[in-house]
């Protein structure tokens, strides 16, 4: 129960990684705002753990506002902020991806955390207190082919958590990120390409311990970066990666 009475906004939060972050959250303890672009998910996930959900797109200011005041209404603060709602554009070369392709995958990766760090951060900072994790990818650290733009906005992800960390320290707020490599997700196919024995055993065969990541290995590594075990702890990005990035 290491995070018993913390209060957690999820994002992403009704299927893949951000479930399983949202389920090992509430099983330690936390009270979990669940929020979706999949308003009926994030409703089924929420009820499921005893939480609370929203619909949400993470690239709009006007919904992070919202959400936030959600979160205050219910719970009067905010503990712990996990930006996972991510997308990627198909393997392509990188000058064939169209441009409101390349827009939205920034829009939502990137600008994201720009928006939580405008309506969330003040919140925590107020506090004296708080622990954001942003979910980047090893396509930050080790960028695969075709993938041009989704790694750069990976990269600029974990950047940006090391940027937050460094500010952010002086006022009690720890900022990490995960990056984790392909997992069992709804987003696995996207990655691919195509969703075939022949391309998973293509993936499978660049991680050294040969599986793919699951939404419970987020949800542990998630749940120990924003416990108080990790008070000592910011400004890092963990690979839950299967050891892709040695």
């Amino acid at each position: 129960m290491r995070l018993t009475d913390k209060t957690a906004i999820v994002t992403g939060g009704a299927s893949g990684f951000g479930r399983g972050i949202v389920e090992r959250f509430a099983g330690e303890g936390a009270k979990v705002l669940v929020a979706d672009l999949n308003a009926d998910g994030a409703g089924e996930v929420a009820s499921a753990v005893g939480g609370i959900a929203a619909r949400m797109d993470v690239s709009k200011d006007l919904d992070w506002a919202a959400v936030t005041h959600r979160a205050l209404e219910e719970w009067g603060r905010i503990d712990i902020l996990v930006n996972n709602a991510g997308i990627t554009h198909l393997p392509m070369p990188m000058e064939d991806v169209p441009e409101e392709e390349f827009d939205r995958v920034l829009a939502v990766n990137a600008k994201s955390v720009y928006h939580s760090a405008r309506h969330v951060v003040p919140v925590m900072k107020e506090a004296g207190r708080g622990a954001i994790l942003n979910v980047a990818s090893t396509a930050g650290v080790s960028p695969r082919p075709r993938l041009n733009w989704y790694n750069a906005s990976k990269g600029w992800m974990i950047t940006a958590t090391k940027a937050m960390a460094v500010e952010l320290a002086p006022m009690g707020v720890r900022v990490n990120c995960l990056n984790p490599v392909a997992g069992e997700t709804p987003l696995l196919a996207s990655f691919m390409g195509e969703d075939t024995p022949e391309m998973r055993a293509k993936f499978l065969a660049t991680i050294p311990l040969g599986r793919f990541s699951t939404p419970r290995d987020l949800g542990a590594a998630a749940c120990f970066l924003c416990s108080d075990d990790a008070s000592m702890i910011t400004g890092v990005g963990l690979e839950v990666d299967g050891g892709r990035c040695i």
